[in-house]
């Protein structure tokens, strides 16, 4: 059976802590290797990898582009490069609320070491939050666009579908990710050690950037990235640190002073 963090997952889930599946771990019910569907499913699975795919996360803002920046009270800024063109309707739901002064002294509720930092819940419990639609909205699976850390993306209750306010910034190291695993025979884990024996068919030129960058991708495919932080990792990893109590919610305040959507200048 592959296995996942579910207390990692647990944290990106909206509306009553639902969780949500994540693209690329289907679930399994035998430990057992060496089957013919699953030889079939590797070899599918190193063809998928071979291919080049779009990849638009660290392509830099350019002067006069819109980006987002936090100010996290006693951190410091995050500037955010925002993709319109791949995330349409995610850029438009976060710049609509950022005008609307919406995030202004909302905290990050939930903050787990080398995985995310989450936040946008008015209530500051992690079941509340609306788009500007009033309602939520779909903001899809954009193309090109990964979980490498730093990059941002909305929290769901299943599927994007249930986007609302609620985000999230991946914190992981350079060079820092996960694939998960699955359990043996005996009860103990094995955790893959390659996007092949995971399964996944992230296009090889992405696998290389995970491997450079770090992040989180047994979330693609089930979540809407929609910005990547160019300015500002040392304050998310800062955030990172902060102590939590059971429920990963800092015991002392992470507070977002303001989201501003500003034109970006070069500097």
């Amino acid at each position: 059976m592959k296995i996942r963090n579910l207390k990692k997952l647990a944290a990106l889930a909206v509306s009553a802590l639902m969780l949500c599946a994540c693209g690329g771990t289907t679930e399994t019910t035998s430990s057992e290797s060496g089957t013919d569907s699953e030889q079939t499913n590797a070899a599918e699975t190193t063809a998928a990898n071979a291919a080049e795919g779009p990849l638009y996360n660290f392509d830099m803002p350019e002067v006069g582009e819109k980006i987002a920046v936090i100010t996290v009270k006693d951190f410091g800024e995050i500037k955010i490069k925002l993709f319109p063109e791949q995330a349409q309707k995610g850029v438009e739901n976060f710049v609509g609320l950022a005008e609307m002064n919406y995030y202004d002294e909302l905290i990050f509720h939930r903050i787990i070491p080398h995985f995310m930092n989450q936040g946008g819940d008015p209530t500051g419990t992690g079941t509340g939050g609306k788009s500007i639609w009033g309602d939520k909205f779909d903001g899809g699976i954009p193309e090109g666009l990964y979980h490498f850390s730093g990059a941002v993306a909305y929290a769901n209750s299943g599927s994007t579908a249930t986007n609302g306010s609620q985000f999230y910034i991946v914190n992981t190291d350079p060079g820092e990710f996960e694939l998960g695993g699955t359990y043996l025979e005996d009860g103990s884990i094995y955790k893959y050690q390659t996007f092949e024996e995971a399964g996944f068919t992230h296009p090889k030129n992405v696998q290389e950037m995970y491997k450079e960058k770090g992040g989180t991708p047994f979330l693609d495919g089930s979540y809407t990235v929609f910005g990547q932080v160019f300015e500002g990792m040392d304050v998310v990893r800062a955030m990172g640190q902060v102590e939590t109590d059971e429920n990963d919610k800092p015991l002392t305040q992470v507070q977002m002073e303001s989201v501003r959507i500003v034109e970006y200048t070069g500097e």
